[in-house]
């Protein structure tokens, strides 16, 4: 039983681990080739859209990282102050929260016999741990680490950015919208399926969603570029 726990917490911080780095790298690829392309669509100096993917990817990882940070630390907060509270209200009132535990297996489908014998064994070994399982799906010890999610997404986004920069970078001048745009699909594809595995959810759909919209964000970035690049501004 206690391997099964133990597995069950390094599944959840693996999973917490996975989702920021995979929407991390999502938004690098989308935002840093839609700033390439944009600025490709302007004009036609390598060094130029260079240094403005680059000056995305680096605005960008640093605004994800503190994005996440401050994110996962609101909730984390948020957990902490309810977890405080459940041990107050577990000191005071004992026979009302043993009541409360009750009524929360019997809100499952539990008889209220079952649900009371539940509540009081389970009370009896761990009374916080029930409250917080049963009520919020919350496990002290396995907490959100707001440090983690920041630097995984910094990183993540950082990888993901790489993926246009490199590519516009290596093709020739005539190559190189449609070569960026290609990589960015193809990396966006991965994305999308990696982010339906992490979830459980659809691949297809997935695949699906980031790719139109990556496909959008590229295109009319490169259209506005293009549009004022070619004007009299």
């Amino acid at each position: 039983m206690e391997q099964t726990k133990d597995s069950r917490r390094v599944s959840t911080s693996t999973l917490n681990w996975l989702r920021a780095a995979v929407l991390g790298a999502n938004d690098g690829i989308v935002s840093v080739s839609s700033i390439i392309l944009g600025v490709a669509g302007a004009i036609s100096d390598r060094h130029t859209i260079f240094i403005a993917g680059l000056a995305g990817l680096v605005a960008g990882a640093f605004s994800m990282a503190v994005g996440e940070y401050v994110s996962v630390s609101s909730q984390r907060d948020t957990e902490r102050a309810y977890i405080a509270k459940e041990k107050q209200r577990l000191r005071s009132d004992p026979t009302h929260e043993l009541e409360s535990l009750a009524a929360a297996y019997i809100a499952k489908g539990v008889s209220r016999a079952t649900a009371m014998q539940v509540a009081q064994e389970l009370s009896a070994e761990d009374a916080l741990k029930a409250h917080l399982d049963a009520e919020l799906q919350l496990d002290e010890d396995d907490l959100n680490n707001p440090l983690q999610a920041a630097l995984a997404s910094m990183a993540s986004f950082v990888g993901g950015a790489l993926i246009p920069l490199v590519a516009v970078l290596a093709a020739s001048r005539s190559t190189r919208i449609v070569v960026t745009f290609v990589a960015v699909l193809i990396a966006l594809t991965i994305t999308g399926y990696m982010s339906a595995t992490v979830g459980g959810a659809s691949r297809s759909r997935a695949i699906l969603r980031v790719v139109v919209g990556g496909a959008a964000a590229m295109a009319a970035t490169y259209f506005v570029g293009h549009l004022f690049g070619t004007s009299a501004l």
